[in-house]
This record gives C-alpha cells, sequence and structure tokens, in this order.
C-alpha cells in the first residue's frame, strides 16, 4: 500500500511504538545543512546577530510546530492532506504540495552538495560526479518506504549522536578559550560582533526556510498509535520531541555551525568555513589525527543517507498527492522518487549550495505563510469554532478552494515576496518572513469570520457507521472501497453516489467522471455500504 501515501494511516498498520515512531522521525533531522546555515548566518553577520537569528527562528519554528504535530498524530495524516482540512480545500492545498516538494528537493540538493564535497575531499571523487553518487545511493532505501527507513534510522542514530557531538567536547577538553573568544566572532559583518537588527533578520530570514521541515516529521507522525489514558505520557512526549522538538537540535547544530565556522576560518578562508566537511575533519582532528579526514568524510555520508532519505520519501509524498489531483492517475509514489531526486540532482550540479543564503531567505517567505495559515486554523480558527473541530480531508467532503487557508497564505506570500525585494526599505527585506507569519496569522480568523466558516464542509459525514467512537478515537471499522475492492477503515471512506456505494479516499481523488456530483445541492445523503465490520463500534482501545 506504500505507506498509505495520500491516504489515513489506518490503525491496523500503526503498529510502532511511540519511541520507534519517535526515533525514525529525529533520524530524519541528521542533516548537515544546519551547519552550513549556522556558519553562513555567523560569517555574513556575526556572533550576536547569529545567536539571536537563530533562536528567535528556532522558537518560531518549535511554537508553530506543536498544533501541526498533535492534529497529524490525533488523525493520522500527513501535511498534504491536513492543509487540505485546516482551510486550504481540495484543490487550494495543491500549491502547498509544490511547496513542501521544493523544501524536499532544496535541501536533497544541499545536502548532496555537501555529501560531494565530503567525496571530493575524503576520496577525491569530482564533485559533478559525487553529485550523482549522492543521488543514486538513497533510492534504494526510499523504495520501501516507512518499514526500511524506521530499522536504518533506528541503528544509525547512536553512531551519528557520538560522532556529531565529539569535536565539541573535544574542542572544551583541549582548547576551552575558543568559546569565549567565539563571542568576538566578526565574519563578513559591516557591525562586526555586535548586533544588528537587520543581521537579525536577514539571519532569521535563513534559518526560517526549515520551518517546512515539520512536514518531514509528521510524515513519520502520523504513524503514532491512538492516544489512550495508558499511553498518553509516551504519546505526548513522543510527538512533542518529535515533532516541534526537532528544532532544539537543530538550533544546536546551527549554533555548532557558526562555532566551527570561526574554529576553522583561520586555516581555510571564511569562503570554506561553512562547509560541513571542511569543520569536521578540523574538529576530529583534534583528537584522530591519523583518521580525522576519513572519520568525517563516514560522518558526513551517513548524515547524509539519513536525512536524503527522509527528503526524497517526503518528496515523494508530496509529488503524489499533486499530480493525482491534477491528472487524476497515481502511477505510484515510487516514481516521485526519481522525479524529486533529479530535481535534487539538476540543482546540485546547477551549484546551489553556492547560493545557500538567498535561495533559502526567499523560500522562507514563502513556507512560513503557508505554516501559518494552517496554525491560525489549528489553534485560532477550530477553539473559537470557526472552523471544523476536526480535521477533514477527503474529496467528496471538501470545497475545491477555501479562501480562509489559501487566500491568506496567497496574501501573506505576495506581501512578504514584494518586501524581500527592498519594497518596505532594508527592514522589510531583513524581517519580510516574520511580516509573512503575522499576516497569515491575523487573515485567517477574518476570513473565516467573513466567510461564516461556508467553504470548509462540501457535505457532511452522515454515514451509517460514525467515524469517531466513544472517546474521541476514530473508529477501526473496515469497509470495502466498490471501486478498487480492497478493505479500508472507517476514516479513509466516503459514501459515493455516482458509484452507488462506499469509495476510499485515493479512488475519489481519481475518479475524472463524477464532477464532484455527491456535492451538488439536493443530491441527498449517501450511505456507506456496510459489509463484515472488525469492531465496529466496540473498539475502546
Amino acid at each position: 500500500m506504500e505507506d498509505y501515501s495520500l491516504r489515513y494511516a489506518p490503525k491496523s498498520f500503526r503498529r510502532w511504538t511511540p519511541y520507534v515512531v519517535a526515533t525514525t522521525a529525529l533520524g530524519g533531522i541528521a542533516y548537515l545543512a544546519d551547519f552550513a546555515i549556522g556558519g553562513s548566518i555567523a560569517i555574513s553577520n556575526g556572533f550576536s546577530s547569529a545567536m539571536v537569528a537563530i533562536l528567535a527562528a528556532a522558537v518560531t519554528i518549535f511554537l508553530t510546530g506543536i498544533p501541526i504535530s498533535y492534529y497529524s498524530a490525533k488523525y493520522s495524516i500527513d501535511m498534504d492532506l491536513l492543509t487540505r482540512g485546516a482551510g486550504f480545500g481540495y484543490l487550494g492545498s495543491t500549491l502547498t504540495s509544490v511547496i513542501y516538494a521544493s523544501f524536499t528537493f532544496i535541501f536533497f540538493a544541499l545536502e548532496g552538495s555537501i555529501m560531494a564535497q565530503a567525496l571530493d575531499v575524503g576520496l577525491r571523487i569530482p564533485l559533478a560526479v559525487g553529485y550523482l553518487i549522492a543521488s543514486l545511493i538513497i533510492l534504494p532505501l526510499v523504495i520501501y518506504g516507512m518499514t526500511a527507513l524506521s530499522k536504518m534510522q533506528v541503528w544509525t542514530q547512536p553512531v551519528w549522536l557520538v560522532l556529531m557531538v565529539a569535536p565539541f567536547v573535544s574542542i572544551a577538553i583541549q582548547e576551552p578559550h575558543k568559546f569565549s573568544q567565539f563571542t568576538h566572532f566578526a565574519g563578513n559583518s559591516p557591525t562586526g560582533s555586535s548586533i544588528s537588527l537587520i543581521g537579525v533578520g536577514a539571519g532569521a530570514g535563513v534559518a526560517l526556510s526549515l520551518i517546512a521541515q515539520i512536514g518531514e516529521q509528521v510524515d513519520y507522525l502520523r504513524f503514532m498509535p491512538d492516544k489512550t489514558p495508558a499511553n498518553a505520557k509516551k504519546w505526548w512526549g513522543a510527538v512533542l520531541s518529535a515533532g516541534p522538538g526537532w528544532v532544539v537540535l537543530g538550533a544546536a547544530k546551527q549554533i555548532g555551525g557558526a562555532f566551527l565556522a570561526f574554529y576553522i576560518a583561520g586555516g581555510v578562508g571564511l569562503s570554506k568555513a561553512n562547509e560541513p566537511i571542511q569543520q569536521y575533519v578540523s574538529g576530529f582532528h583534534t583528537f584522530a589525527a591519523p583518521v580525522a579526514l576519513g572519520l568525517a568524510t563516514f560522518f558526513v555520508i551517513l548524515s547524509q543517507v539519513k536525512i536524503n532519505s527522509t527528503n526524497a520519501y517526503s518528496g515523494s509524498l508530496s509529488w503524489s498527492n499533486f499530480f493525482s489531483r491534477l491528472t487524476h492517475r497515481h502511477p505510484g509514489r515510487v516514481v516521485y522518487i526519481f522525479l524529486n531526486v533529479g530535481i535534487a540532482l539538476a540543482l546540485m550540479e546547477g551549484g546551489v549550495f553556492g547560493f545557500l543564503n538567498t535561495v533559502l531567505g526567499f523560500y522562507s517567505n514563502v513556507a512560513i505563510a503557508w505554516i501559518g495559515a494552517v496554525v491560525a486554523d489549528l489553534v485560532i480558527n477550530k477553539p473559537l469554532k470557526l472552523s471544523p473541530s476536526y480535521i477533514e480531508f477527503k474529496r467528496a467532503h471538501l470545497y475545491n478552494f477555501n479562501p480562509v487557508g489559501f487566500g491568506s497564505m496567497l496574501i501573506a506570500s505576495a506581501i512578504s515576496i514584494i518586501a524581500y525585494f527592498n519594497a518596505f526599505g532594508s527592514y522589510g527585506k531583513a524581517f519580510s518572513p516574520f511580516i509573512a507569519l503575522f499576516i497569515a496569522m491575523a487573515l485567517s480568523p477574518l476570513l473565516a469570520l467573513l466567510t461564516k466558516g461556508k467553504y470548509y464542509i462540501a457535505r457532511t459525514d452522515d454515514q451509517d457507521e460514525p467515524l469517531f467512537l466513544e472517546g474521541g478515537l476514530l473508529s477501526a471499522a473496515i469497509l470495502t472501497c466498490t471501486v478498487c475492492a480492497e478493505d479500508f477503515e472507517r476514516p479513509d471512506m466516503a459514501g459515493c453516489p455516482f458509484h452507488q456505494g462506499a469509495i476510499c479516499s485515493l479512488c475519489c481523488s481519481l475518479e475524472k467522471d463524477c464532477h464532484d456530483g455527491c456535492k451538488s445541492t439536493g443530491s441527498g445523503p449517501v450511505h456507506l455500504a456496510m459489509p463484515t465490520v472488525i469492531g465496529a463500534g466496540t473498539d475502546k482501545s
């Protein structure tokens, strides 16, 4: 079933413990782009501005990640399906699928570039060939989805953590004075190591490009088991640590990258000081000089495999969602792995790493407008009853476009991009991502009020079998799709007047001839045909 791509993840498939799901999700943040980003921010803006920028971005990302992680884990859906029901509508979320896919191939390209740099330094493999190797090595892992990825991430996590912190421990023991000297690092900043508001805004804008990382985290969190009184503490611990908690480690890595850039700048120069391979060769040299180059090369390759398997996996889900809605065809998630990796390879060959700050600074304007609109619906509109209390993601029950989220994102991103291109001065450019976040979160409840929530639900879900069981858990009743004849759990099914029976969400998405007749006025309720039901209405676990 391809890890239920494009679908609700059913209870019968969610067999992993909260610990395994969290470890798999956190394994995906083993990327070294954080070190490059932190180094670039510090080199461009100096120590003080870099630290404030990194921490401001981290707080923003953490707070926005909490509601997204909770709703995804509770309703067992990925970021795309969550966006559909959080104010964007069925087709309105197609644009966000491209935004999210862009995040995955941009960061795949950055990570692949970092691996190619390691292959060049450690094994003398030319960069162009290294880019190809960095792309091809990921494909076998990603084809098998969550089943293979969970094993790989769990087994490699301890080794990766030890190698990541080892240089900092060694420097702290042998050269502790370097940490105090770091506070005076000026890089190329015109204001030196002192704080600058423009520097803070520009640095935070680069770091905020990582806000879409929450989408990759929830691609795994959707496999969380149901929250029950017995597992509530472990459930919340896993959701918070593997959801918004990723940014705690992410910010620490950015600060670490800034420190290592300062540490090696005198030896390799500022132009190469943000390259993780250079940072870790010098770091490992402090305690393992004879094998420093080999150890650093191994560490970079391990990190790249861990994160780019996630980038390729999440990107394939996002492209699948995008094309299935536009073309009403789904050749399979695996097909889109090759598309995502192919785009990333083209970016690598085009030298995207050299434009890191520019690419990420621009991208953050669009990404944060999207996330801001989704978060506003979850934390403002739902508590105020301006939107439904649950997440409805099925085509049969959604309008194609909901102006609440979709409109908020478009307006916010347009204004922030205009600001990014200096329309509102240097401060407006520096803080353009925060402008996007503020406008998106303000517009969402305003538009929900103006539209009276009319465009959230096109048709009520009034079937024979209830969607929710007592206690708020989703029903695990099994129904058979009249189109594909496969069995699916109740949350993945809708009544279809065109096919005169129950239809699964994917078959509904792929149907070209119905013209959304189930949502037309006067079509009347359509009840799900109830075959043999497993545990219907009785499963309270």
